[in-house]
């Protein structure tokens, strides 16, 4: 049975026609918001018009619910997340994904801008997620009821999704990464000591979002992949001193990559 928040939330987006199912939700990160003007047929509502949606709060994410086509394939794209930092709440996209799941949603594609301890993938580098560590010290299941909450997550990240997305960028010729990414709460960038501590771990991305999204599309039963854009070499990494101004110039300087990545991975679902 759907959470009454949920449902009271998917009948206002049914009402203004999202009629699903959908192949694919994309969450747009910071300055990735390109992919939704390539939608055909395309039909969309403000989150401040969804009961329970939030209202993202950082330059560089847009508050809007997308619905249409794209490589042929029907689509959801949330342009613009809300984060844990924002609110303390670590389950802020609950409502939203659980809306993509009710609709009939296949799979949940997460892009995020990072910052990268790899030194062959600098800015401008796109990265398959493999998994991610929380080291954030939060998780949006605290408060939840039931054995449900008890997610395994190994596997987490679908790994023939994966697989078409290292098709897809063969296909485009765009080199594609794959890494770890680390949950750090924010909002302030890592430290240097930080960045050592989380490359240590095992961590080649750091970032302020996807985890908990993770965590939840698993509670909901949803595969997932997701894609980091690299905008700048986390602090002590080079010349890493990472700035908001720099992640959305470097962030927008990749999206036309990400959107073609993005349209070849769809038309291979």
């Amino acid at each position: 049975m759907l959470d009454a928040s949920i449902a009271v939330a998917t009948d206002i987006v049914k009402g203004r026609g999202f009629a699903g199912p959908y192949e694919v939700a994309i969450v747009t990160g910071t300055g990735l918001g390109l992919i939704a003007g390539r939608l055909e047929s395309g039909i969309a509502v403000s989150y401040a018009n969804i009961p329970g949606f939030p209202s993202p709060g950082v330059t560089g994410h847009g508050g809007t619910l997308h619905g249409g086509i794209l490589a042929g394939r029907p689509v959801l794209v949330f342009e613009g997340r809300a984060h844990a930092y924002e609110s303390g709440d670590a389950a802020v996209m609950k409502i939203p994904l659980g809306v993509a799941k009710a609709l009939g949603t296949s799979l949940l594609l997460l892009t995020n801008a990072a910052g990268s301890l790899m030194p062959q993938a600098g800015p401008g580098s796109l990265v398959a997620l493999s998994d991610h560590i929380n080291l954030s010290g939060l998780n949006p299941l605290i408060g939840e009821t039931g054995d449900a909450r008890f997610v395994p997550m190994v596997g987490a990240y679908d790994a023939a999704a994966r697989e078409a997305l290292r098709e897809a960028a063969r296909i485009c010729g765009i080199r594609l990464h794959e890494g770890v990414y680390a949950w750090f709460s924010g909002p302030n960038f890592e430290t240097p000591a930080e960045i050592r501590m989380a490359s240590r771990l095992g961590a080649d991305l750091v970032g302020m979002s996807t985890a908990p999204e993770v965590i939840l599309a698993r509670f909901f039963g949803l595969p997932v992949a997701a894609i980091s854009v690299v905008t700048n070499f986390a602090a002590g990494m080079g010349d890493g001193d990472p700035h908001h101004d720099e992640t959305k110039r470097a962030a927008a300087d990749a999206a036309f990559d990400l959107a073609r990545l993005i349209d070849a991975f769809v038309a291979r679902l």
